[in-house]
């Protein structure tokens, strides 16, 4: 059955563009925010004045502070907070749905007690529910000016990836479809790392093609991590891997791009965050996979580089130039084994 209501929960930017387009597609849609500013003027004045204040709203779109409120009676709950808020703000209102509700995750992150990415804190939370994320190159100020772009729903449940794909799909968003949800949501969480460490090549003035290597070889990292997480490597060529790669990785308006620049030109990681005013998932992605490749012995340079350059101080530029130093190593290891070389 195609979606006729639904409620996405959370304020900023991405959410407030996925209910938008919802709206607009003429599914009922309720979000819900924490600021009841934000909330009064999405339903008075039709605009998120913090996060998108250029962009007018669907006037059908309604906004609450009332979690039980938005969720009552949607096919879908889209969740849109940060990662740190995800398992609070759901445990709220689990026991309030019922079966047939469907809940989408666009969070980009990972709980790092149980290294578990949001799909796994929802099905968790909500057992008896089916779960999907929703994760691609989407910079939501683009979205939201009607640039065209594109993203992917996972899910092992075919009748909700058809749902969000007609629910979501308009004249400027398309919506590809996997069920590799491990993959899918283990490269949006994971690319946010590399965007922070092409931050710091943007702002150190390194060339194209220093930028073209950091790139592709967060890619071989990314995947390397994942299959050994037993992801299928094939989904990272797609939107979810190297599409949302190579957007976070070269463009400004990308937070963890932000963060990583910011350091490069000599700033703290503290300074860097609070200039940002926002979340950048990438800070905590990046201890949680450190800790974890380490524990699994799994090689991937730019995410140990990275650590020393946030939290110890080290030089950004040795970042780089560590991949110059290391073992030969294959262009695509899952075309070239190691042991082949």
């Amino acid at each position: 059955m195609k979606f006729s209501k639904a409620a996405v929960i959370g304020g900023g930017s991405f959410g407030t563009v996925v209910a938008n387009i919802l709206a607009d597609n003429q599914i009922q849609t309720c979000q819900w925010l924490r600021d009841p500013d934000i909330a009064e003027s999405i339903n008075v004045q039709h605009a998120n004045p913090k996060y998108l204040p250029d962009t007018a709203l669907n006037p059908e779109l309604s906004a609450t502070t009332d979690l039980e409120q938005a969720i009552i009676g949607a096919d879908v709950v889209f969740v849109s907070v940060p990662s740190r808020s995800v398992r609070e703000v759901v445990s709220t209102f689990a026991h309030k749905l019922t079966p047939n509700q469907a809940l989408v995750s666009t969070t980009k992150g990972i709980e790092p007690e149980k290294f578990l990415l949001m799909s796994q804190v929802l099905e968790e939370l909500c057992p008896n529910n089916p779960v999907g994320v929703l994760s691609g190159p989407n910079l939501a100020k683009e979205i939201a000016r009607r640039e065209l772009a594109a993203t992917v729903i996972a899910s092992k449940n075919s009748d909700l990836r058809r749902n969000v794909q007609e629910g979501l799909s308009c004249s400027y968003f398309r919506v590809y479809a996997s069920d590799d949800l491990f993959g899918v949501e283990l490269s949006g969480a994971l690319k946010n790392i590399y965007a922070i460490v092409s931050g710091f090549v943007a702002a150190l003035g390194m060339g194209e093609n220093s930028r073209s290597m950091i790139i592709t070889r967060s890619l071989a990292e990314m995947s390397r991590f994942a299959v050994a997480l037993g992801a299928n490597p094939l989904t990272f060529l797609g939107l979810a891997g190297v599409g949302d790669l190579v957007v976070t990785c070269t463009s400004p308006l990308s937070r963890n791009y932000r963060v990583g620049y910011a350091i490069g030109e000599g700033k703290t990681l503290d300074q860097a965050v609070e200039s940002l005013g926002e979340v950048a998932e990438g800070v905590n992605t990046l201890r949680y996979v450190r800790a974890k490749a380490a524990e699994l012995d799994i090689y991937m340079p730019l995410v140990m580089g990275a650590y020393e350059v946030l939290f110890n101080g080290a030089d950004p530029r040795r970042v780089a130039q560590g991949l110059m130093s290391g073992d030969h190593a294959s262009d695509v290891e899952f075309a070239l084994p190691k042991n082949k070389i």
